[in-house]
């Protein structure tokens, strides 16, 4: 469940950064966008959805847990 979590945030975060490239077309420079979605919350979803998923792959588990 908590894998499903970090990669719906992940997914939401990165779906707004692809969307933010719109301001490159418009005069923004590359500084100027990775400020933009650095500030932005929404987009920080997408390295909280990483961390998540890294955790729960990468974590330590008890050996009585059953994996499937």
């Amino acid at each position: 469940m908590t894998f499903l979590i970090g990669f719906g945030f992940s997914i939401i975060g990165f779906i707004y950064i692809i969307a933010y490239l719109n301001y490159l077309t418009i005069g923004y420079t590359v500084m100027d966008y990775l400020n933009l979605i650095i500030t932005k919350p929404e987009c920080l979803l997408a390295i909280i959805g990483i961390v998540i998923i890294s955790i729960v792959i990468f974590g330590k588990r008890n050996d009585n847990d059953l994996c499937i």
